[in-house]
């Protein structure tokens, strides 16, 4: 038996229309799982679909997670359909590079009403018994500005840094119902949202940033790798982690 298989696991993975979610989604399903995704922009989620294993069982939920109310009653539907939940990855996020003077009280609640809350309302709802096996994953999408300081990055750096903290205090919460929880920090990852904050900061900031990655900008695949190894039961011992995916970034 592959302990890195995830046949016969039903995933359920946010932000699933682009970058490291669509990734994710398409990985898991390579690696047998079916799959609940959930994001925004359903003409992108139905080209993650289309990327997908030819065999894998796919739900679509298009929801607004920050704010769907119903979050629940949706979840609980897809649920009725492909069975319980195995595992849970939130990559849904939002970065912003602003220097200080332009963080807002609105800037730190958007960003964390995605990066953190969502990801832990969802997990409230996916560690009751009538919605997960006996036996669950779920995996945070964190990000090594969580443990680094970087300019321009106050409001996401601290909600990537709650991430990793709030990911350990449920580990150890929801350990006695057999629930492994476990954060990754990736650094760049060549996705949209590192392209538009290129466009943004300009070539030289962009070639700094560059240099400071000894293997180079990583691909999303490597992080959804990573997140199969956790949800796999090749990491059953694991939980209260925070996977550093990041090229050595964080080795300066």
């Amino acid at each position: 038996m592959n302990r890195f298989s995830l046949k016969d696991k039903t995933i359920l993975i946010t932000g699933a229309s682009s970058g490291i979610g669509r990734s994710c989604s398409v990985e898991c399903s390579n690696s047998g799982a079916n799959l609940i995704l959930i994001a925004r922009n359903e003409e992108e989620l139905q080209k993650t679909v289309s990327m997908l294993a030819p065999d894998t069982k796919a739900e679509t939920l298009i929801a607004d997670i920050t704010n769907a109310e119903n979050l629940e009653e949706l979840i609980a539907e897809k649920v009725s359909v492909l069975g319980k939940i195995s595992g849970f990855i939130h990559c849904a996020g939002i970065e912003k590079t602003l220097p200080l003077k332009k963080h807002t009280p609105q800037l730190y609640t958007d960003i964390f009403a995605v990066n953190v809350i969502s990801g832990f309302e969802i997990a409230k709802i996916l560690s009751l018994k009538k919605y997960k096996t006996e036996t669950s994953s779920f995996v945070f999408i964190s990000s090594v500005a969580g443990m680094v300081g970087e300019i321009g990055k106050a409001a996401y750096s601290a909600s990537k840094g709650a991430v990793v903290s709030g990911a350990r205090s449920l580990a150890m919460e929801l350990s006695r119902s057999g629930v492994r929880v476990n954060s990754i920090s990736p650094a760049m990852v060549n996705t949209p949202i590192l392209e538009k904050m290129f466009e943004n900061i300009g070539e030289d900031a962009a070639e700094e940033i560059l240099k400071k990655h000894p293997l180079g900008i990583g691909e999303p695949e490597d992080v959804a790798n990573a997140c199969i190894f956790l949800l796999s039961d090749a990491s059953k011992w694991i939980t209260g982690s925070n996977l550093v995916v990041d090229g050595g970034y964080s080795a300066h």
